[in-house]
């Protein structure tokens, strides 16, 4: 999930391979479940915002928590059997078991609309691998990043125009896509590409249609989400992880889980068994499996990211 501007970046099993075909049988599957969710969700009443705010109590009362998605390989989906995972839901399974909800259950919806979604009490907690940054700060409160991430494009094999980074796309004049909401919008922005040029697509399977069509010559996502998605194709690839500029200088993102501004005791009790996760090594070993190494592994804090 490149994870988003205001909202955005994301596979079952250690050493799972998911083809294009899997994938897409995927997201047939999360537009299937996200219709059931939406006709039978019911919403939780707003917090007090008092002491930190009173829906962890609610949530161990209710046994069960409701977590938004957003079918973002290997971020949170569902997967080809209805069954909900992926780095964030798997995490989530293990803290709120810790915690004292023993159920999550999954509420599909799209990127862009993650933030206004957990706002507006349709879900308890974003667990969609969303990118911390200032602007998503100023509408919801995070956790501390569980990973961290750089950029990749999918380019068409070869990569015929050469594209590496953002400044090359400007210079080239290449036609340009992320997906909706994400943080490469702005990073294609802050280069000198014309926000209004950019093709706005609802995902990285539509980027790489877009890329295979020949409609633009590069999608922008996560490493880990470009180069899952392209591993079956035979018109594109992933080019070599890179990091993005914000204001000048190189930048790594962190993706963590969002709550509601009012929800401080929740996301502070959330962090603590993170912690506890990182220090004992637990967290790669649940994040491995989706694609994630050491090297995605992080010391970075919410705070950092929201430019606190």
């Amino acid at each position: 999930m490149a994870p988003p501007l205001g909202n955005d970046v994301h596979t079952s099993g250690p050493g799972h391979r998911r083809s294009r075909r899997s994938v897409l049988a995927g997201f047939s599957a999360l537009g299937a479940l996200g219709a059931l969710g939406a006709a039978g969700c019911t919403r939780v009443a707003v917090a007090s915002g008092r002491n930190g705010g009173d829906l962890l109590d609610r949530l161990r009362a209710q046994g069960v928590v409701r977590l938004g998605i957003a079918g973002e390989i290997p971020f949170g989906y569902i997967d080809t059997d209805g069954q909900l995972t992926g780095e964030a839901p798997e995490l989530a399974k293990v803290i709120f078991k810790r915690l004292g909800v023993d159920r999550v259950q999954p509420v599909p919806t799209e990127f862009g609309s993650l933030i206004p979604g957990l706002n507006s009490q349709q879900f308890d907690v974003v667990a969609a691998g969303m990118y911390v940054n200032p602007e998503r700060c100023e509408q919801v409160i995070f956790a501390d990043p569980d990973y961290q991430m750089l950029d990749s494009f999918i380019v068409r094999k070869g990569n015929p125009k050469g594209l590496h980074s953002y400044k090359d796309v400007v210079a080239k004049k290449a036609k340009f896509a992320t997906g909706t909401g994400y943080a490469e919008i702005q990073y294609a922005v802050e280069a000198g590409y014309e926000e209004s040029d950019i093709l706005i697509v609802p995902d990285q399977v539509a980027g790489l249609n877009a890329v295979e069509a020949g409609r633009v010559d590069v999608f922008a996502g996560t490493a880990l989400t470009t180069r899952e998605v392209v591993k079956k194709s035979a018109k594109a690839e992933a080019t070599k992880p890179f990091e993005p500029l914000v204001k000048g200088e190189p930048h790594v993102d962190g993706g963590a889980f969002a709550f509601r501004p009012t929800e401080t005791g929740l996301r502070d009790a959330f962090n603590a068994e993170l912690r506890k996760l990182k220090k004992s090594g637990e967290l790669l070993r649940i994040l491995r499996p989706f694609g994630f190494t050491e090297a995605e592994m992080t010391d970075l804090t919410a705070k950092e990211l929201c430019g606190g």
